[in-house]
């Protein structure tokens, strides 16, 4: 929805998703800062994605996803830390996205200012997770995720609980697809760290 002042009165404006709404990164901020109930995203060419509010189902999975996350976070704190839905990252080609669980190792989480601590994140995580909800586009979610590692990600997860996949990304290395997997490693990235998927198949 795009608010439109008429003198003292707005009105709302219902868009379809193939209309692509152009705004320069100020714009972006000013608009993110005006909406902060809503998960605004900023591709790199410009362009403004809204992304609704998830289902319930969804919702449920994603909580489980940042619980199990934040208690290995706890546990090996002194390596980095972790972040929700609700976080912005400005990657390298300029984009500004908001995966649905991420982590930062701790020195370039530290080599930031406070004010690029307090705002969008000028970096790209180490990691990253998306979720796929029933109403996600399915190719897009894969750009995404494809973006992500272009962009200095070093261990990206696509979780597709229609398909009941996990889809792993890693730099030079050809995309992994694991068929309904029990547990998921996090490498050498996030040492120790092991995501059980089973609520987020049953």
């Amino acid at each position: 929805m795009i608010k439109v002042p008429i003198s003292a009165e707005t009105i709302a404006v219902a868009l379809p998703r193939e209309i692509a709404i152009q705004v320069t990164p100020a714009q972006f901020y000013a608009i993110a800062a005006a909406n902060r109930d809503l998960r605004l995203e900023l591709s790199n060419k410009g362009e403004l994605i809204v992304n609704p509010p998830t289902g319930g189902e969804s919702g449920k999975r994603n909580f489980n996803l940042i619980g199990q996350l934040a208690r290995w976070c706890e546990e090996y704190e002194q390596l980095g830390e972790g972040f929700d839905s609700s976080t912005g990252f400005i990657l390298p080609n300029g984009a500004i996205i908001s995966p649905d669980v991420a982590w930062v190792r701790r020195e370039r989480w530290q080599s930031l200012t406070l004010t690029e601590q307090h705002g969008f994140i000028p970096l790209s995580p180490d990691f990253v997770v998306e979720l796929r909800s029933s109403s996600d586009n399915l190719s897009k979610l894969q750009a995404k995720m494809q973006e992500y590692i272009d962009n200095g990600v070093r261990l990206a997860w696509l979780i597709d609980p229609q398909l009941q996949t996990v889809t792993i990304y890693r730099p030079n290395a050809a995309v992994e697809v694991l068929a309904k997997p029990l547990t998921l490693s996090g490498e050498d990235i996030l040492p120790g760290f092991m995501l059980n998927l089973a609520k987020i198949w049953f």
